[in-house]
């Protein structure tokens, strides 16, 4: 079984659509900048991929988190030819944070703050009048996981068309928990670079309209293959390569395909050493060395947008099956070595024919997933 992907929205540090958020990693421009709101003498890391839409400058809001889920989840329905009437439509939502942010202004200086504002429901109802939402935290593969259970729910009849999105603005206690735990400081996330240090936080909400076919004359953008998700719970932080392994591979079970025809591979690349080592050691077991897809990482310039990476990837690959053309890994100049055989696009973006793309998301405590998807033309 094969599902359509009718519609996509996607707000990040980089762009405020799907079309200029990859126009913009296409040519190489990134988010990067330092910290906006955050006290600086606080921690050692200087910089995040924020979204620079803050009302006054260096004054922090609440509810940005759902605000920027809302506008994606509108393009994605304008883009699908939708009503926006959201009634009987599930929307699955995947987040690391949620508003944790808002809860943190709260908190500390006093933002004005509702309980019900803390889910995303609330929004989505009062927005699209949505009565069947729910939201998963599955670290940074929780939108892959919510785009595999709405597979499910067309799958068993439960359903034929499903919102699922994925969102998270930067929470100064998790920003201040990376920063101690990072054995590095980071200036930029550099994926698969001999000279990574460690991951950045990145900002944004991303959303897709998953259809079990098209309606007649309704524009689709990829066609989703498959979805596996495993949760190998090997250790808090580090990933195991046999989990990762297994999920890869059951993706392409399920999407009867073998690795010989991947063309194009969205990386997890989060730019921490051992996730880039043991993904591209993994990788470099599954495909064969040199003649394998081409690969790249796009949060060298979106950052690391957590619960939203994987969707956003996803997103990012229907566009670049469409237009035939990879954006490369900013700042990759000389591979880790276990890249070293690996296709990654490096300097600029590189064109191609492509058929098929795999997406991968790999989160703390082994929570992996890994998303097949087809071009439509």
């Amino acid at each position: 079984m094969t599902w359509d992907i009718v519609g996509m929205g996607a707000v990040a540090g980089n762009g405020g659509s799907p079309q200029e958020i990859y126009d913009a990693l296409c040519a190489g421009r990134g988010a990067l900048a330092g910290l906006r709101v955050f006290d600086t003498g606080k921690y050692r890391a200087k910089y995040a991929y924020e979204i620079d839409d803050r009302a006054e400058p260096g004054v922090d809001e609440p509810g940005r988190a759902t605000r920027w889920l809302t506008q994606a989840v509108g393009q994605a329905l304008a883009d699908a030819g939708h009503d926006g009437d959201l009634t009987d439509v599930p929307v699955l939502v995947g987040t690391t944070l949620q508003e944790q942010r808002s809860a943190e202004l709260w908190w500390k200086e006093g933002a004005e703050l509702s309980p019900d504002a803390l889910h995303f429901g609330t929004a989505l109802r009062e927005t699209f009048g949505a009565t069947r939402t729910y939201t998963f935290a599955n670290a940074c593969a929780a939108s892959l996981y919510a785009l595999a259970m709405a597979t499910d729910l067309i799958e068993m009849g439960m359903a034929d068309t499903v919102v699922v999105a994925g969102t998270d603005a930067i929470g100064e206690s998790a920003f201040g928990t990376l920063d101690r735990v990072q054995n590095d400081v980071p200036d930029a996330l550099r994926p698969f670079d001999v000279t990574h240090k460690g991951m950045l936080m990145g900002e944004g909400a991303v959303a897709v309209v998953v259809r079990k076919a098209a309606a007649e004359g309704q524009y689709v953008h990829a066609r989703l293959r498959a979805v596996g998700v495993n949760c190998d719970a090997h250790h808090p932080t580090a990933p195991d390569p046999v989990g990762i392994t297994r999920v890869v591979r059951d993706a392409h079970a399920r999407a009867g395909i073998g690795p010989e025809d991947i063309d194009l591979v969205m990386l997890h690349g989060s730019g921490t050493p051992k996730n880039d080592s043991t993904e591209a050691a993994v990788l470099a077991k599954i495909f064969p060395p040199g003649t394998g897809p081409l690969m790249t990482a796009i949060k060298s310039m979106t950052g690391h947008t957590l619960g939203g990476s994987g969707l956003l990837s996803l997103v990012i690959a229907a566009l670049a099956l469409r237009h035939r053309r990879v954006p490369p890994v900013l700042g990759l100049t000389e591979p880790v070595t276990e890249a070293a055989g690996l296709r990654l696009v490096r300097s600029e973006a590189q064109s191609a024919d492509l058929g098929l793309a795999q997406v991968d998301a790999f989160g703390f405590g082994g929570i992996n997933a890994a998303a097949i998807l087809e071009a439509t033309s």
